[in-house]
C-alpha cells in the first residue's frame, strides 16, 4: 500500500480535489473581483447564478478577471461546491485547456507514470511527463516523496535530464499538475525495523540539531537521540557531546511505521552491540 493510501489526511485532501462535473456557463458581471456567471443547464431549468473566485478564473496571470472574460460570454467550468450549501462556485481555470484537462483527467490515484526532470528545487522537483501535452510540465515530486532517505536538498535524489518512475498521489485539474511519488514504488526500508525495538545497534551520527542527533542505523534507515539521552548535565547543543560522523551506540527504543519514526536510547555502559549496520 502506497503512503498516500495509509494517511487518510491526505487521502482525504485527495478527494477534496478530485476533477468535478463540469457545466456551460454564461459571464453576467462581476462582484468584486469575483466572476458571476449563469448556469442555465439545470434540472429544472431555471437559472441559477454561480461564482468562480478570482483565484479559479485563468492559470494565466491578470489583475481583473474582466481582462480574460466579458459579460456574455460562454465558457466551461468545472464544479467546485456549494459556499455553505448556498452559492455554486466553479473553476475557469481547470477547463482553460481542453488538452490538458483530458490529460489530467485520464491519470489516476496509483497509476504508474514516467517523465524526465526539467527543474531541481528546494521544495520539489518538476517534471515533464510522458505524454503530457506540448509546452507544459505537468509533474511534480514534493522532497519527502523523493526517497526513504533523508536527503538535505532535492539534488541530493536527482538531477535535471533524469529519467524517473513513480506512484501517482493527486492529478489537478485546478492546477494543472500531478504529484508524484518516487518512494511508493520502493520498499520501506523501515520494514525491517519493525522488531528489533530493545536492539543494541551502533551506527554513525548523520545529523546534529538543538535537542537531539540523528543516527544512522542501516541504508535509508535513521533513529532520533534526543539530548535528554546524550547527558542529564546542562550543554547549548549536543554537537558538544558528540560530532557529525562519530560513531556511537544505541539502543533501539521506539520503531513507529506511520510516523516513520526510530526513537533511539543510549545504550548502557558494557552493552554489546547486538546487530550491525548492515541489517
Amino acid at each position: 500500500m502506497s503512503e498516500s493510501a495509509a494517511d487518510p489526511r491526505l487521502q482525504s485532501l485527495i478527494n477534496r480535489i478530485q476533477p468535478g462535473p463540469v457545466r456551460k456557463v454564461k459571464v453576467i458581471g462581476f462582484d468584486g473581483s469575483d466572476v458571476l456567471v449563469s448556469l442555465a443547464d439545470t434540472e429544472e431549468g431555471i437559472a441559477e447564478v454561480g461564482r468562480i473566485p478570482q483565484h479559479e478564473a485563468s492559470m494565466r496571470r491578470f489583475d481583473h478577471p474582466s481582462e480574460i472574460f466579458s459579460v456574455g460570454q460562454e465558457i466551461e467550468a468545472e464544479e467546485l461546491e456549494r459556499w455553505r450549501g448556498g452559492q455554486l462556485h466553479l473553476s475557469a481555470r481547470a477547463c482553460e485547456s481542453p488538452e490538458l484537462r483530458s490529460f489530467l483527467v485520464g491519470i489516476q490515484p496509483g497509476q504508474v507514470l514516467s517523465g524526465t526532470v526539467s527543474a531541481v528545487h528546494n521544495f520539489g522537483v518538476f517534471v515533464h511527463l510522458d505524454g503530457e501535452p506540448d509546452g507544459l510540465c505537468t509533474g511534480f515530486i514534493r522532497v519527502p516523496d523523493l526517497s526513504w532517505s533523508w536527503i538535505n536538498h532535492a539534488s541530493d535524489a536527482v538531477e535535471v535530464g533524469q529519467r524517473v518512475t513513480g506512484e501517482v498521489i493527486m492529478s489537478e485539474t485546478r492546477q494543472g499538475q500531478v504529484t508524484v511519488s518516487l518512494k511508493a514504488l520502493l520498499e520501506n526500508p523501515l520494514i525491517r525495523f519493525a522488531d528489533r525495538a530493545g536492539r543494541v545497534v551502533r551506527g554513525p551520527v548523520t545529523k546534529i540539531i538543538p535537542f537531539g542527533v540523528f543516527v544512522r542505523l542501516a541504508d535509508g534507515v535513521e533513529g532520533f537521540l534526543h539530548l535528554s539521552e546524550l547527558t542529564e548535565e546542562p550543554v547549548e547543543s549536543p554537537d558538544q557531546l558528540v560530532s557529525e560522523g562519530e560513531m556511537i551506540t544505541v539502543r533501539i527504543a521506539e520503531v513507529d511505521l506511520q510516523r516513520h519514526r526510530v526513537s533511539l536510547q543510549m545504550a548502557m555502559t558494557g552493552e554489546g552491540v547486538q546487530e550491525s549496520r548492515s541489517v
